[in-house]
Formats: C-alpha cells, sequence, structure tokens
C-alpha cells in the first residue's frame, strides 16, 4: 500500500461534510450560543428558554414546563433547581393535584426575564444578519417544518 492509497479519500465522494444539515446547524448554533452568551451572560439559553416560557405561559408543572421548552426530565430538574436557587424560580402546590407542584416566576425573574427578551431579541436579528429579510423568514419557515 502506498502513501497515497492511505490518504485517499473513502468512498463516499458525495459526501461533504461541509454541506451537511447536521454540521451546519451546529455551526449555526455555535455562532447563535456565541453571540448568546455576549447579550445574555447571566443565563444559559435553556434556563432563558424556561424563564421565557413561565413568562409567557404562567405557572406549571415542571414536566409540561420541560416539554414546552425540548427538554428531557433530568435536563429541566437540573435548570430550575439552579433558577430557584439564584431565586429566579419558586414552587408552590397545585390546587388541582396535591401531588404536583407549579414552578412560577419570582419577582426577580420577571425582572431578569425583562431584561433578557430585549437581548435575546437582539441575539437572534445579529444571528440572522446575514440573510436578507425574505432568507430569514424562509429559513425560520423550514426549521420550523423540521420540528
Amino acid at each position: 500500500m502506498t502513501d497515497q492509497d492511505q490518504t485517499a479519500e473513502p468512498d463516499a465522494p458525495d459526501y461533504v461534510l461541509d454541506e451537511q444539515i447536521g454540521y451546519l446547524l451546529r455551526k449555526a448554533y455555535q455562532r447563535n450560543s456565541l453571540i448568546f452568551g455576549e447579550k445574555v451572560p447571566d443565563l444559559t439559553t435553556m434556563q432563558f428558554s424556561v424563564l421565557r416560557r413561565l413568562s409567557t405561559d404562567g405557572a406549571m408543572s415542571q414536566n409540561l414546563l420541560g416539554r414546552s421548552v425540548a427538554m428531557d426530565g433530568a435536563t429541566t430538574k437540573g435548570v430550575v433547581d439552579r433558577l430557584i436557587d439564584r431565586g429566579l424560580l419558586d414552587t408552590a402546590p397545585d390546587p388541582n393535584d396535591r401531588r404536583r407542584r407549579l414552578i412560577s416566576l419570582t419577582e426577580q425573574g420577571h425582572k431578569v426575564i425583562a431584561h433578557a427578551v430585549t437581548a435575546a431579541g437582539e441575539v437572534s436579528a445579529e444571528t440572522l444578519s446575514p440573510l436578507t429579510r425574505r432568507e430569514q423568514d424562509t429559513l425560520l419557515r423550514l426549521l420550523s417544518r423540521l420540528t
């Protein structure tokens, strides 16, 4: 076997990494995450999602909250626990089901998310800025169809 044989590409010449959906989505997500970290330094994207969902939809069970922001149960519990420790969330018994607790924003949580929403809008705008408005609308519409 020659050196050239050892460095030859596998039999998948049509598979170009730079053109694959997973690779491109990961790169776009990395770009978005970097911008988010700069503009919303005190929250992770998952923490932001939890706070925003509660600010728009009101108190809900941890299970429903996790499903509504596309997180598994263990991840949701960790995010909620950290936000409770920071004084941004609170829990209370569900008046309709004593076995369940409802998660809600504290007064401080309302303040934090109100500020973060403005910054998150800037994150989206900056992430999408290389695209025209029509391209942005198309991208968001197509991504919504994949989820």
